[in-house]
């Protein structure tokens, strides 16, 4: 491994693009028409390929692409003990660069029917094998736990949480038992997946929250204080990230907004090393918000769009650092593409090909701006 500390210079959030092959067989899989053990092996062998072509690329931070997941949140938080899939509030995905409405969606929330309980580790295996493939830093992204909160009271059985501090604490001692366990198999670079927090950022998603019921003025500290539990125990040489993610169906977004209504709280109360932060279109919001960041943290432009096939131009991205850097020192700045290049199995509109040059773009850009993509 290498001795610079993540994250890294040139970053990425983690999901890639699935070969045709693994797509179809995920597909097959989810239908009954591909033994497990079938679909293990594809996943295998596509997962040592992209370590191979994330090394050949130059980054650090390696990830197994979530090619085992169908989608990023949902395989986790289905393994906890009492979580049932379901619909929470209703919105609508977006076009990329524009606020036109591409579809009505209801972000897949979980409805807690009983006890949230951690009964076996739920990555670890998965993380192992990833370890196995390379000697730069592994790293693994999986949903935060405030995930588990959205839909609020109502989708919390009152019988089982009567007081939802309880339901809190479970959710917490459910995330630790699985960081200690990855933590004994070498995971030190960990990354929490949270849409939450950019939701709050937008006006839309903030009505609809209101008229579900929800008290949005308490949510942000209440994210912050359920993250803050998850992570207590965590081994103080675990690097630990969040990524605000604003959506990512297929190349459309859902929230739009700046992170100012949450800035504050987001950046000296949630107890991380850094934040991975959507920054790809005019709905992002300006960099103000992040003059709130504490000296000690990172904060990873996610300047490069991985919902479009277009490469961005060097020129503009060099402007957008050069303005993230009139706020925040560069020396806590760092370069990734805006999310994931495959939040569901299915993936976002746009060639490997074309994942690939953005890919090299960040780890080129970066070197140009720091000198290194470490």
């Amino acid at each position: 491994m290498t001795g610079t500390k993540p994250p890294f210079r040139a970053d990425h959030v983690g999901s890639l693009l699935r070969p045709a092959d693994l797509k179809e067989a995920h597909a097959r899989s989810l239908k009954g028409e591909v033994p497990l053990a079938e679909l293990r092996e594809i996943e295998d062998r596509c997962i040592r390929e992209v370590v191979q072509l994330q090394e050949s690329i130059g980054l650090q931070g390696i990830t197994d692409g979530e090619f085992r997941r169908t989608l990023f949140h949902a395989d986790f938080l289905g393994q906890l003990e009492n979580g049932e899939g379901r619909r929470s509030v209703k919105f609508e995905f977006r076009k990329p660069g524009s606020g036109e409405a591409s579809n009505v969606f209801l972000p897949p929330g979980v409805k807690i029917s009983g006890k949230v309980k951690r009964t076996h580790p739920i990555e670890v295996e998965g993380f192992k094998y990833l370890q196995s493939l390379t000697k730069r830093v592994p790293k693994l992204a999986i949903p935060s736990p405030t995930m588990l909160l959205r839909g609020g009271r109502q989708a919390v059985d009152a019988t089982a949480y009567p007081d939802l501090d309880a339901f809190y604490e479970d959710i917490a001692v459910a995330y630790r038992a699985e960081i200690k366990d990855l933590a004994a198999a070498g995971c030190r670079y960990l990354q929490l997946d949270d849409t939450n927090f950019a939701y709050l950022c937008d006006p839309r998603i903030v009505g609809a929250m209101r008229e579900a019921g929800e008290t949005v003025e308490d949510l942000p500290r209440r994210f912050a204080s359920v993250i803050n539990a998850a992570l207590a125990e965590r081994p103080a040489d675990m690097t630990v990230c969040i990524h605000v993610c604003r959506g990512n169906d297929r190349g459309r977004h859902a929230a739009q907004g700046g992170y100012e209504p949450v800035a504050e709280v987001l950046f000296n109360q949630v107890d991380v090393d850094g934040y991975f932060l959507e920054f790809d279109h005019e709905g992002s919001g300006d960099f103000q918000p992040l003059r709130h960041l504490p000296k000690h943290k990172r904060v990873v432009l996610g300047l490069i769009s991985s919902k479009v096939p277009e490469l961005a131009s060097r020129d503009a991205l060099l402007r957008r650092i050069e303005q993230a850097a009139a706020v925040v020192p560069i020396d806590n700045l760092c370069l990734s593409p805006q999310c994931g290049f495959a939040s569901g199995f299915r993936g976002n509109p746009l060639s490997e090909a074309d994942e690939r040059r953005k890919l090299e773009q960040v780890v080129s850009i970066a070197q140009e701006v720091w000198g290194t993509a470490q």
